[in-house]
């Protein structure tokens, strides 16, 4: 995958930090500054932050993606949890996706896009993390493994919260399809990251979901996936 060489500024109020979270490695919302403040001096038209990582290899080629994928990476750098238990509470619930899918829509007719019936395939992690767990390590596992499944394509989006008192939290991917989800896990250091889970980790479990965005953007949905 060609990228660009230039490096990308950080803006100083951004504090990463290796926390308790269920996702390995975790950014509290209040230091995220603005998605625009992410964005790399040169190319920025085609290289997008869509996770918690600013590095060159973790930036999402919007030039991979047809325009359907294209519109919805953009629109899902204003994710945010709309509510503190995530970890625990639904899914839908737990996330702006009226909001998104607004932002979705403004796009689509500020290109004149005629926008296609589209299914995105969405993957929850929700986890507990005991206190004994070396976090460090859970976010040298994670960083590694978000930067390979970039690498492998149509991955739009990763979040990932703080931990509950309890230790519990969730990350979230959404992916251009179930294909690419699968792709984007099956290289070294998401095996590494794989074979860590039962000594890293309490307890763990994963929900997927279907996002349906109907043709013109006039209506959505977020099912539970069945496989076809």
């Amino acid at each position: 995958m060609s990228v660009a060489t230039a490096a990308l500024p950080i803006d100083p109020t951004f504090k990463t930090k290796v926390s308790k979270a269920g996702a390995l490695m975790s950014i509290t919302e209040t230091e995220l500054p603005s998605a625009e403040a992410f964005q790399p001096p040169h190319d920025s038209s085609r290289f997008l932050v869509s996770s918690p990582y600013t590095e060159q290899d973790h930036l999402l080629d919007l030039d991979t993606l047809d325009a359907e994928n294209r519109l919805l990476a953009l629109a899902l750098t204003r994710m945010r949890n709309t509510r503190r238990d995530y970890s625990t509470a639904p899914y839908i619930e737990s996330f702006n996706w009226t909001e998104v899918l607004d932002s979705l829509k403004s796009l689509a007719q500020t290109e004149g896009h005629e926008w296609k019936e589209t299914s995105f395939y969405i993957v929850a992690f929700r986890s507990q993390i005991p206190p004994s767990t070396v976090y460090a390590e859970l976010g040298a596992l994670d960083e590694r493994a978000h930067a390979e499944a970039n690498a492998s394509g149509g991955f739009l989006k990763y979040w990932f919260g703080e931990p509950n008192a309890e230790g519990r939290n969730l990350a979230t991917c959404v992916w251009r399809s179930k294909e690419d989800a699968r792709l984007g896990n099956v290289g070294p250091a998401h095996r590494k990251a794989a074979n860590a889970t039962r000594r890293l980790y309490t307890s763990w479990g994963i929900d997927r979901h279907r996002l349906i965005v109907r043709d013109d953007i006039k209506s959505w949905d977020i099912i539970d996936w069945v496989d076809e």
